[in-house]
């Protein structure tokens, strides 16, 4: 069997940025399923995330974007990436960067602000539970807010991939 080579996989991660990028756009029923690549660390340039801090993170994520008024019913995933340099958020609908960026602004101040349990932290709905950082999931958040908060003086560079 011939492996293909995935998207993701020739983007040159020498000069991503830190951003909001689309990584992809699939057509699924009647539907169009729009992939972004939310990049909180710059890759092979800063440190990445700890499985603990990117678990809360996702945790956290997932659990204010589901139970977001406008765009809950749009979140089919969201979740972490394996080089634990951001995450993945999979959306019904045909989106843009800047469609979601408000989105992913109060998603951050959530996490950034969060206080309390971590939402499903318990071995009965977690595998692993005691994986968490709430601490530094903040520190990322904030971090990631300091570049939405400014995206719009380099969308080139923090909302279209790379060549």
């Amino acid at each position: 069997m011939e492996l293909k080579k995935i998207a993701s996989f020739t983007i040159n991660h020498l000069d991503l940025m830190p951003g909001i990028y689309v990584s992809r756009k699939d057509p699924v029923g009647g539907e169009i399923v729009t992939t972004f690549d939310l990049r909180i660390t710059a890759p092979n340039r800063e440190p990445v995330m700890s499985t603990a801090e990117i678990h809360t993170f996702e945790h956290l994520g997932a659990t204010f974007l589901r139970s977001h008024k406008e765009f809950g019913d749009r979140i089919l995933y969201f979740g972490p990436m394996g080089c634990r340099t951001g995450c993945y958020l999979l959306m019904i609908g045909d989106y843009e960067p800047k469609d979601i960026l408000n989105l992913i602004i109060e998603m951050c101040e959530f996490i950034r602000d969060f206080k309390g349990e971590v939402p499903a932290a318990h071995p009965k709905e977690c595998g692993n539970y005691l994986d968490q950082n709430p601490n530094m999931a903040a520190f990322f958040a904030r971090k990631y807010l300091d570049v939405l908060y400014h995206i719009d003086q380099f969308p080139e560079s923090r909302m279209v991939y790379p060549e």
